[in-house]
């Protein structure tokens, strides 16, 4: 069996640009590794992701955000996630349960509990191997978002600091309550150094395993 990797944190963490920069050093390493992203991955996957970041979807109902999500993520882990793991591949995926967790858990106060049992049964209980949290201040985070990110906005950039600030908050009661799989990193250092700190980790991991 393979490793499970997740990458998490809030907006303008770094985690993309990290988590690529990782599977192609891993590779480099002779590694067999396989980024994905959530909400997407697969094809499914990515038409819900489009529902769901959609700018033009501003009422959709909070529980029904989670709900997809849920589905998304069901789709991405049967398809893609679990036959990797399969195939003894490390798993790089940019964000998993916790962000469900954090922005419709905590952020949309929909309640941590009640996301967390809308994705055990999504999950089936494939949990990662280790998850690591990318920590930023929300601010800082949203201003690198506006300086840096040459896509299209999404539905979830046209949230209030209130809300940015709510999922910063949720991940660290996540990380508190999952202490076991979870690893720290300050985001608010360069991108190098960040690197260096998430390789170190996942190095780690893999003598461990």
């Amino acid at each position: 069996m393979g490793m499970f990797i997740t990458l998490e944190g809030p907006e303008g963490s770094g985690k993309t640009t990290v988590a690529k920069k990782v599977v192609k050093e891993l590779k480099q390493e002779g590694y067999k590794v396989l980024y994905t992203r959530e909400p997407g991955g697969v094809a499914i996957a990515e038409k819900i992701r489009d529902i769901i970041l959609d700018v033009n979807n501003t009422n959709l109902d909070a529980r029904c955000e989670a709900l997809l999500y849920a589905a998304s993520r069901r789709q991405h882990l049967v398809e893609k996630v679990i036959p990797a793991l399969e195939k003894d591949y490390i798993v790089i995926c940019d964000r998993f349960i916790d962000s469900s967790l954090a922005y419709q858990g905590y952020a949309r106060d929909i309640g941590i509990e009640e996301v967390y049992d809308i994705n055990m049964f999504a999950i089936n209980n494939c949990w990662p191997d280790i998850t690591i949290l990318l920590d930023i201040d929300p601010e800082i985070g949203l201003k690198r978002i506006k300086n840096n990110r040459q896509d299209e906005v999404n539905r979830l950039d046209l949230e209030n600091i209130n809300f940015h600030n709510k999922v910063h908050q949720g991940y660290q009661l996540i990380k508190e309550k999952y202490a076991n799989r979870f690893t720290l990193i300050d985001g608010n250092k360069s991108e190098d150094e960040v690197f260096n700190d998430v390789m170190k980790i996942i190095k780690n991991k893999l003598d461990e395993h």
